[in-house]
């Protein structure tokens, strides 16, 4: 949609919220506004320009108190050149009358004009900026209204103004320090101190919006990275002066998006500072503030200090505050990332004011920050037990169920993957579930379905039941076949066929329905991949503990051959699980068993013999082997005895867990779920 002086602004306003994710909906009037004006502007003269931007008191008034003066006059400007060659007091008055007509954009062509003016006034603030703050300021305040102009950059470039205003600016700095310890010892200097200061943060700020206005291009930005600026900047952060404050943060705002200014800001004390500032009254302050931490918040050594400084609770108490959560909340979702810090969210008020976020939404789609954001806090224990709270899982599965929300279901999978209270509250919806299983449904919310019923590890849950109720079993083994569906949602079914075959009279169902030659023609074609793989080699593990699927999978299948094969893959956990279900196999049959014995030997032997001739490259030895090179040692063979107990019983427990939950309760995937 174009913008013209037919289009509907309301109509289109409404579109570019819509589409832009970084616009709040609450912005919807401002936008308008802003297509308003650009509907209604018209093409203007660069003077009729320059005009505009005298309405902007941000731009052209770097501090109080000056008015332009009626009885400065244009064509007396080399009159006012003659008094920047006399006293002091003459050169302020020179320059304050140059000012003044500076400060008019009428005026900046006709001064350009004049280099005897420009000249003489570059020169007297490179030899007297020491001996006058209130000369310095002003000059630079002229030079200030040429930068507010990028037609006007070169000419400050050419009297090498920006280099003079990193001096100045250093220089006040280390004056300020000076100040604060004589603080210390004398007490009556403190009234003079407060009028020093006040002059002060008046030539730093017209100085730093010089600097600012410059710094659009990036090679002179490069340059003022080279001088120190963002310390300078940093150092600034201590002042009271919040209108100084909003400059220098703002400053740092447009710094950050480089990744060496980043760095530099990371180096110094820069987040330990901006910490005093939330929250603030100022609200432009606290805007430019939270927008600067955002940018930071991509760095984890610097998230990591947004949390040692305090700033966790400050920013969640930011959530109730329209102007500001939704800042806050993208900074708090970059916190959230980082797993050391997801518990701590469960010692704020963050959770239920998020709760409240999502259930204010109606039939509305959920912003994708909020949802992210309780994506993440949903994969930590504590969090998922407080957002479980009340009817908290009750309401997020009857909305997520209505509108079909796969993000919605992606929370409540992450919920339902730790033991205890919140996972036995599931027992419930396991139905409601089990009925979204369809290929009419959206695939994406077909895979969180999936994913939050696998992982029900619940002992008293009846799968069987569950999967002829719903009629589940010609969907899984259908699933199974390569190419069927996204490699995703195929994963999925895998991991919920291990999860329900730890049910006896289930696991017999499925190794009656053929769903295990699907299997392993799956592991065929996904023999690459070791999220599949080791899935698969899962499945064999559940199902070789009942006897009516093991002697399927021993005597019909060659399943143990598959994993015979895969007992020694590159991938340690794949091994692990191999290693146990071919010595539960082992166990129950002698001809597989000697042929496990003899491969864990083939290959132990394989391995020590690499050794040993490796170690007599290096040494030099003689082989150790007689001529046949054949070993008589029996007692190298592994055995299977004392596996199982003697009554042949055999539990999933008596064996080690290969996907044995950590600490914080993840679900028993091998991979990373990011």
């Amino acid at each position: 949609m174009s913008l013209n002086a037919n289009t509907d602004i309301s109509s289109l306003a409404r579109k570019v919220v819509e589409e832009c994710k970084l616009i709040h909906p609450s912005k919807l009037s401002e936008v308008e506004q802003l297509l308003f004006y650009l509907q209604n502007r018209r093409k203007t003269s660069g003077k009729e320009r320059r005009e505009k931007r005298v309405v902007k008191p941000r731009d052209l008034t770097p501090f109080e108190g000056m008015e332009i003066d009626e009885e400065a006059n244009i064509n007396k400007v080399d009159e006012y050149v003659e008094l920047l060659y006399e006293g002091m007091e003459e050169k302020i008055h020179g320059a304050t009358l140059i000012l003044h007509l500076s400060r008019n954009p009428d005026n900046l062509e006709e001064l350009l004009k004049n280099e005897t003016a420009l000249g003489a006034l570059a020169r007297v603030l490179r030899e007297d900026w020491k001996q006058s703050v209130e000369l310095a300021t002003t000059i630079i305040y002229v030079f200030f209204c040429f930068s507010s102009f990028s037609q006007f950059h070169g000419l400050v470039t050419h009297y090498k103004i920006g280099a003079l205003c990193m001096n100045v600016i250093e220089h006040e700095l280390k004056r300020y320090d000076l100040w604060q310890d004589e603080l210390k010892d004398h007490e009556k200097a403190f009234k003079k101190y407060q009028g020093l200061l006040v002059k002060q943060e008046q030539l730093l700020r017209v100085a730093l919006y010089l600097l600012l206005n410059l710094a659009e291009d990036t090679r002179t930005e490069l340059k003022m990275r080279n001088k120190n600026i963002v310390h300078m900047l940093v150092k600034t952060l201590d002042r009271e002066n919040e209108e100084l404050l909003v400059l220098v943060v703002s400053f740092l705002k447009k710094l950050s998006i480089f990744l060496e200014n980043k760095n530099d800001m990371a180096e110094v004390d820069t987040v330990e500072r901006l910490s005093r500032l939330v929250p603030c009254e100022h609200e432009d302050l606290l805007n430019i503030t939270l927008r600067l931490l955002l940018n930071l918040s991509f760095d984890t050594g610097l998230r990591n200090k947004m949390v040692q400084v305090g700033l966790l609770p400050k920013l969640t108490s930011l959530l109730g505050d329209e102007n500001h959560k939704q800042i806050a909340m993208c900074i708090l979702y970059h916190i959230s990332v980082d797993d050391r810090f997801k518990s701590m969210f469960a010692y704020t008020d963050c959770i239920p004011q998020l709760m409240k976020m999502l259930f204010e939404h109606g039939e509305e789609r959920i912003d994708a920050e909020l949802i992210s954001f309780c994506i993440n806090l949903a994969a930590n224990k504590r969090n998922a037990q407080i957002i479980c709270e009340g009817n908290g899982l009750k309401m997020l599965m009857k909305r997520a169920l209505k509108l079909k929300d796969p993000l919605l279901m992606k929370m409540i999978r992450n919920i339902s993957q730790h033991d205890g209270p919140p996972k036995h509250l599931f027992i419930g919806y396991v139905g409601d579930l089990a009925a979204q299983i369809s290929p009419d449904e959206d695939e994406e919310f077909v895979i969180e379905c999936l994913g939050t019923l696998a992982n029900l590890t619940i002992p008293d849950l009846d799968w069987e039941l569950v999967l002829k109720e719903y009629n589940l079993v010609p969907y899984l083994k259908d699933r199974l076949k390569p190419g069927s569906a996204e490699d995703d949602l195929i994963l999925e079914v895998v991991i919920m066929i291990g999860t329900v075959s730890m049910d006896d009279s289930c696991a017999a169902m499925l190794a009656k329905s053929g769903i295990i030659p699907a299997i392993i023609e799956l592991l065929n074609a996904q023999q690459e991949d070791d999220e599949f793989v080791c899935q698969i080699v899962y499945v064999f593990y559940q199902m070789v503990f009942h006897q009516a699927t093991r002697e399927v999978i021993i005597k019909d299948t060659q399943a143990p051959a598959y994993l015979i094969d895969l007992m020694h893959d590159k991938n340690a956990e794949i091994r692990k699980v191999c290693d146990n279900t071919l010595d539960i196999i082992a166990e129950y049959d002698e001809e597989w068993g000697k042929k496990i014995q003899s491969e864990k030997f083939r290959w132990h032997n394989s391995q020590w013999l690499e050794m040993v001739e490796s170690r007599q490259m290096e040494e030099g030895e003689p082989f150790i082997y007689g001529d046949d090179g054949e070993m008589e040692r029996p007692d190298l063979f592994y055995s299977t005895d004392g596996i199982t107990p003697a009554s042949g019983a055999v539990s999933p427990d008596f064996f080690s867990d290969p996907y044995a939950q950590n600490g914080d309760g993840k679900h028993r995937y091998l991979w990373s779920i990011l």
